[in-house]
């Protein structure tokens, strides 16, 4: 075992985070909210929040107790603890903030020997050590030792030549009825749901990759969802090209000697 490393976060990006680590040798654990806001969610730890358990390609991810570590070897536990009480008590050698807010919700370089933040909201060098970035496109993974990430422009990277016509967005407040799972193919302007009684309509055709769980209470205009283009229904069910370039990019950050 290499060392103990904490990801604050259990979403896509994270996951791939905790698969690669995980395969590595080092011992990860996956830091989560009581409802997680994650919209891919069989690809995700997070998962494991609504159903106990979930298997991503070949690991398991399990909600256990916060601290507790489960005796198979092949597990991840993923805990509660949205605050990171745990991390002061475990003292992992590794933090990683992949909660993907955007902003810096109190991770800092005191946390652990090595803090790393994932995406926009962190200054490498000042609240943590390193960042990854996240950004698709030339710079996707690199390791950032002084300074920031892309900023967030808002606008989802393209998959295909589509970009904002992949999400999905809630049109009200409430929850999620969803009339379609994960993995299900639809065609432009298909009903997948309603919030409050109105309708979620797909933009463009393809395979639904992402939905958010429905016991979350969504807003108005929040991502509830994503459809694929690519209509590769395989696609939704194994760890994507973006989260594995960040995994290499925290991998890499991890390792650095300067």
């Amino acid at each position: 075992m290499q060392g103990t490393v904490i990801v604050r976060g259990g979403g896509d990006l994270a996951t791939g985070i905790l698969y690669r680590l995980h395969h590595v040798g080092y011992r990860v654990a996956s830091l989560e909210t009581e409802r997680p806001m994650v919209v891919r969610r069989t690809v995700s730890a997070a998962q494991a929040v609504f159903d106990g358990s979930a298997q991503v390609e070949d690991i398991e991810f399990k909600l256990l107790e916060t601290g507790e570590f489960p005796k198979e070897d092949s597990a991840v536990p993923v805990w509660i603890d949205p605050g990171g009480e745990s991390i002061g008590q475990l003292m992992p050698d590794f933090v990683i903030d992949a909660i993907m807010a955007k902003r810096n919700i109190g991770t800092h370089k005191e946390m652990a020997p090595r803090v790393i933040g994932i995406g926009p909201g962190f200054t490498a060098g000042q609240d943590v050590h390193y960042v990854v970035e996240t950004m698709r496109g030339h710079y996707l993974g690199r390791v950032i030792s002084e300074g920031s990430a892309i900023p967030d422009t808002g606008v989802p990277g393209k998959i295909a030549g589509e970009s904002r016509n992949r999400l999905l967005k809630s049109p009200g407040r409430g929850y999620l009825k969803n009339f379609k799972e994960i993995g299900d193919t639809v065609e432009a302007g298909e009903e997948v749901g309603e919030v409050a009684g109105i309708a979620v309509k797909t933009a463009i055709r393809g395979v639904l990759r992402g939905l958010i769980h429905s016991s979350v209470p969504v807003s108005e205009g929040m991502k509830i969802g994503d459809v694929d283009p690519r209509n590769e229904k395989s696609n939704c069910f194994t760890i994507s090209d973006k989260a594995l370039s960040v995994a290499g990019g925290v991998l890499e950050a991890m390792l650095r000697t300067r």
